[in-house]
């Protein structure tokens, strides 16, 4: 090999090098984008329709009672309360959420069985073999079994949240629906609720009893750093399957 085709092997053995060293740069840089972004941006807001705030029906002006006394929609009854009662009112709703659960189960069986066959005779004698029955014999089972298990289970949510009503049902009672979020440093707590009340439950107060709100959905859950810490892995969810060999 000449000096010449050794010159051009080494040249095209420093470009390689220089680009494989450029792949490697620029794949390090993107990794290190992607962990400051992940690290400083603020997690995503989780929105849903479901649990949005319903605004109130508006009422359009009628331009032949305009200056009158009384006017549509904007009327004021001196008998009636400030409960909820209308699409868009706003009402709060107590967690008073509190359940226990307990189950305890204990079985214990037993069976015992004896056969036996006395020595059989010949002749008046019984068959022997050195001073020995050979022709006895008897059979003897035992089974027994034990099983034990308990089962409890118990939570509490207590607080409070004001949500709006959404629609008013044909027997008066009210869908609700809200939520309310709570931003704690890199992480975020909220709590979602829906159901149906009736207007009988609700207090003085304009507030009622979680206890009391029918087909209740109620979630309390958080996103950020935190929650993020008290889940579980994908490779650990991968073990804890029906899939895993383990």
């Amino acid at each position: 090999m000449n000096k010449h085709s050794r010159f051009i092997g080494a040249n095209i053995m420093n470009q390689v090098t220089a680009s494989h060293l450029s792949a490697t740069r620029a794949l390090i840089a993107v990794m290190l984008l992607a962990l400051l972004s992940a690290c400083s941006s603020a997690p995503a807001r989780d929105q849903s329709a479901d649990y949005e705030s319903a605004a109130p029906s508006v009422v359009e002006d009628d331009v032949s009672n305009m200056g009158s006394v009384y006017r549509s929609g904007y009327g004021m009854s001196l008998f009636l309360d400030r409960r909820a009662r209308q699409v868009g009112d706003i009402i709060t709703i107590t967690l008073e959420e509190k359940t226990d659960a307990s189950k305890s189960s204990k079985t214990a069986t037993g069976k015992e069985s004896n056969i036996s066959v006395p020595t059989v005779t010949l002749l008046g004698r019984g068959v022997t073999h050195n001073g020995v029955p050979i022709l006895s014999s008897g059979v003897s089972s035992d089974q027994d079994f034990s099983g034990q298990g308990t089962s409890s289970q118990s939570n509490s949510l207590t607080g409070s949240i004001t949500v709006t009503v959404s629609e008013v049902l044909r027997n008066g009672s009210l869908r609700v629906r809200g939520e309310k979020w709570v931003t704690i440093n890199q992480g975020e707590e909220f709590i979602r609720i829906k159901g149906i009340v009736r207007p009988e439950d609700i207090g003085a107060d304009n507030a009622v009893p979680s206890y009391k709100v029918a087909d209740a959905r109620i979630t309390y859950s958080g996103k950020g750093a935190l929650a993020d810490a008290n889940s579980m892995g994908w490779l650990g969810r991968v073990f804890q399957s029906v899939l895993s060999p383990f």
